[in-house]
């Protein structure tokens, strides 16, 4: 049974509120949900009961009370314990990634990684995450969080950590492609795809995948520019030079997303598997081993 859901449990169990719950556990209510269906799903019982006013715990609930905290406990104890011969682990490893998952991935590892490795130091090189790959490979960097391919590196380990749709963007201050967009949204049918300026990171799989999409449609891409990243490309739309294809994630963790909009006409794009890269050969290195198991700490479910 996962820790982590255990300790999410204990919260819930002392708010009696999924939103306090989740903002104390850095989740949103819908993954606190899921915590616990798991947990019910596990000991074949409800734990919970709950209706548009109240939460409560079920008599299941108040007995798998003292079992998680037990738990719990025992993990924290063990923590400790490896955290007393983790500290004797000192040195520096580098972690290559874009912007974004520095916002995003590398928050919910770096304070686990603090906690149970305090001497060993995380050098951090942002970028454009397409290169995130040939940049360990090449030896550039001792590991990357990267968007996993369909054809996977042999040579290269791979940690799922978190899946990102991808969505189609456009502007939504004024401009003269926004109010374009406007008429067409209005009249509720499909764009004339080559009248309208298309914005494409200049690599990665967001646009091998969006240019695959028009080949498959028999479409011709209307390319106004092609920037090196996923951020500059949403800074691009903002300004109503064209439309793109991104990471949702971009999208959430954009310091402009309220000046683009999610467009309705290119919804069957793969997502983004998202995760830590690096050398096979590397991983009992360990420096390395220490960053993968408090990523995995940090990203239980993936």
């Amino acid at each position: 049974m996962e820790t982590r859901a255990c300790q999410v449990f204990l919260h819930l169990a002392d708010t009696l509120h999924f939103g306090q719950t989740a903002s104390r556990c850095n989740l949103s209510p819908s993954a606190v949900s899921r915590q616990l269906q798991r947990l019910e799903e596990s000991v074949g019982q409800m734990l919970v009961e709950r209706d548009n006013r109240h939460v409560r715990l079920t008599r299941a609930g108040h007995h798998f009370l003292d079992y998680a905290r037990k738990a719990v406990g025992d993990w924290q104890q063990l923590q400790s314990d490896l955290s007393a011969s983790g500290s004797k682990l000192s040195g520096d490893i580098s972690v290559f990634g874009s912007v974004t998952a520095s916002y995003s991935l590398l928050t919910q590892i770096l304070p686990v990684m603090r906690e149970s490795y305090p001497g060993v130091e995380i050098k951090l090189r942002t970028g454009d995450q397409a290169d995130g790959v040939s940049r360990v490979k090449n030896k550039t960097e001792d590991s990357a969080i990267v968007a996993r391919p369909v054809e996977w590196p042999s040579d290269l380990a791979f940690l799922p950590l978190l899946q990102t749709p991808l969505k189609l963007i456009g502007p939504k201050t004024p401009s003269a492609l926004s109010r374009q967009l406007d008429i067409i949204l209005s009249g509720g049918h499909q764009p004339e795809w080559s009248d309208i300026p298309v914005v494409l990171a200049e690599s990665g799989l967001a646009r091998e995948q969006w240019l695959e999409w028009f080949d498959h449609h028999q479409l011709c891409a209307n390319i106004y520019a092609q920037v090196a990243g996923h951020e500059a490309v949403v800074s691009m739309v903002s300004l109503g030079f064209g439309i793109a294809v991104v990471p949702e994630l971009v999208i959430q963790h954009s310091p402009i997303k309220e000046t683009i909009r999610v467009l309705p006409w290119v919804d069957d794009l793969s997502p983004f598997q998202l995760g830590l890269c690096a050398r096979a050969e590397r991983l009992e290195d360990p420096l390395l081993d220490a960053l993968w198991q408090c990523a995995a700490e940090a990203y239980p479910n993936h």
